[in-house]
């Protein structure tokens, strides 16, 4: 039976599964075209590719194209200087002047008039100035001047190639810029805000339980790569954040990102039991501590900016990654479900970051911008990446709860009697110890004694004498559980220790107890239940606990005397 009520919950979770891929599939393209629907008549703009004549530290190039047009990569300070004449044949009535400036301090002339400015007071100052598209307004009355553009590089390696010059209509500059980068805008954005919301709550949880600090280190990297990717593709330009500021926070990004990675890996590391990835795990985690620590000095202090240092930490990023995948690779001869998914995600986030990185190098170092025709491939590697993260370890997380519950199960059934389902003996004889080593004197023992049970069993059988016993066990939790621990010490006997060593409180259980076994007696039909009962109080006198318990037996005993005399029977 419990076979198929597994098979039947898997074979739903699989259903679920597949309709959400089927959903997926079906509604993404569909939200996909609703965004481009108007994307041909947004995207028109007027080319300014052609006829440049281009100065690069004195060197001049006549009648260039920027599409073709590639050079040797230039380094900190050098100025790069470009000249056209506008065309007369554009009809757009608000235009605007998109550029896409790296790194770059820039002046843009009409006519040797200054109409736009960006960066110069901080490259001065040593600051970066980052990379992104800069708007200038572009009125008709342009038409057949002289453009020029000055650029001043603020960092190495920038610019093999220089990149596409066009006007838009102001209305549609921005809407092409998140249209094109949609891809970027959705991922990131989500893993931005799922990393944000999922941080916030096991931030304090990790506080209660160290098993939650995979979770949190899931949740890290996801808000790292989110941020990464929507500053990287610059849709957070539509905000009006100064360029600056898009890249510090693109840079600070990425670098932290393989910090909540190498925190995710130290279990699986441990887990190999080798002293070789031990070592190779703290030499990978030191390294990338002090080159963070060391790259935020420099760039705090304008020596080195975090865009000059991101080849090393490109470097050290793939590193991680392939650490990881050997990792994991190891791991992987454990054949366990959630190291397959964890294999499977590490192989997807390697071959996305490479695709981007591939294509950032590409476009950077050699000009060529042919290997980045899909945007934002590393959030969807990362978003797969995490979802495989969060099933593995809820696989984990689930076979632990059930080590955790049989575990528990185990105690319990150690420490239960199993017809009451009261404490036993052994659980009652630590309680005890545990108030001894308090020194405390605040307690009263009760010990317990149900009569004719042996009669009962003789005569109605164990049947019977199991429904007495079990009574008893409820009148006893009823009355005294609230207050302390009750347990079965065997066949008979009962116990109750109570915290409290309050005369009239103990006198108020007391007479409650025999209340509760009338009121039993009234409820199940011939019972004639009857318990002796004895008390000593922790407090009666200056003695070790178990004296303590001996002085309640004693007196349970006499009670018990008491009671067959009473009923007019011989011991």
């Amino acid at each position: 039976m419990r076979k198929k009520l597994f098979s039947l919950k898997n074979l739903i979770r699989a259903a679920w599964i597949i309709f959400a891929a089927v959903s997926i599939a079906v509604w993404v393209p569909q939200i996909d075209r609703l965004l481009t629907k108007d994307y041909d008549v947004i995207s028109e703009y007027v080319s300014l590719d052609d006829g440049w004549d281009i100065g690069i530290n004195g060197e001049i190039f006549h009648g260039v194209s920027l599409d073709t047009f590639h050079f040797p990569a230039v380094s900190t300070g050098d100025r790069i200087v470009m000249e056209r004449m506008i065309p007369e044949d554009w009809e757009l009535t608000e235009a605007v002047l998109r550029l896409y400036v790296r790194h770059s301090a820039v002046h843009v002339y009409i006519d040797e008039a200054l109409v736009f400015e960006y960066g110069y007071d901080r490259v001065h100052e040593h600051k970066t100035v980052g990379s992104g598209f800069q708007f200038v307004n572009f009125p008709q009355e342009y038409k057949g001047k002289t453009l020029k553009i000055h650029l001043y590089l603020a960092e190495d390696k920038i610019y093999t190639k220089l990149d596409s010059v066009r006007l838009y209509p102001w209305e549609n500059a921005y809407r092409v810029v998140l249209t094109e980068n949609r891809l970027p805008l959705f991922f990131g954005s989500f893993l931005f805000i799922f990393g944000l919301a999922v941080c916030t709550m096991t931030i304090f949880a990790v506080v209660f339980s160290r098993k939650y600090i995979r979770i949190l280190c899931i949740s890290v990297f996801s808000l790292c790569m989110g941020l990464w990717t929507v500053c990287y593709y610059r849709v957070l330009v539509v905000f009006a954040i100064p360029l600056y500021s898009i890249s510090l926070m693109e840079h600070i990004a990425f670098y932290m990102a393989p910090f909540p990675l190498l925190i995710y890996l130290r279990e699986d590391v441990v887990n190999l039991g080798k002293q070789i990835f031990r070592v190779l795990y703290r030499i990978l985690l030191i390294s990338y501590v002090v080159f963070f620590g060391v790259a935020m000095a420099l760039h705090s202090f304008d020596i080195a900016h975090l865009a000059a240092m991101l080849q090393y930490m490109v470097v050290l990023l793939v590193l991680c990654l392939i650490f990881s995948l050997f990792v994991v690779v190891m791991n992987f001869r454990g054949s366990k479900a959630q190291n397959r998914l964890y294999l499977l995600g590490v192989m997807m986030i390697v071959l996305c970051i490479g695709y981007d990185l591939a294509g950032y190098g590409s476009d950077r170092y050699f000009g060529d911008s042919s290997l980045l025709v899909v945007k934002g491939v590393s959030s969807i590697g990362v978003l797969g990446f995490i979802f495989l993260l969060f099933l593995s370890f809820y696989i984990e997380i689930t076979r632990k709860m059930m080590q955790e519950a049989e575990r528990n199960s185990l105690i319990k059934s150690a420490y239960t009697d199993e017809l009451t389902q009261l404490h036993n003996r052994r659980y009652c004889m630590e309680y005890m110890r545990g108030i001894q080593e308090e020194k405390t004197d605040d307690y009263t023992i009760f010990c317990f004694d149900l009569n004719n049970l042996k009669t009962v069993n003789d005569t109605c059988g164990h049947g019977k004498g199991d429904i007495l016993i079990k009574s008893a066990g409820d009148v006893l939790a009823e009355t005294f559980g609230d207050h302390g621990v009750v347990a079965r010490m065997g066949g008979d006997e009962f116990i109750a220790v109570i915290r409290t060593s309050d005369r009239d409180k103990v006198r108020e259980l007391t007479e409650q107890f025999q209340e509760n076994i009338c009121k039993k007696n009234r409820q199940i039909e011939d019972l004639n239940m009857s318990i002796a009962c004895g008390f000593a109080l922790g407090n009666e006198m200056e003695q070790e606990i178990e004296k303590v318990y001996q002085k309640a037996d004693n007196r349970m005993y006499d009670n018990k005397k008491e009671m067959k005399k009473a009923a007019g029977k011989v011991k």
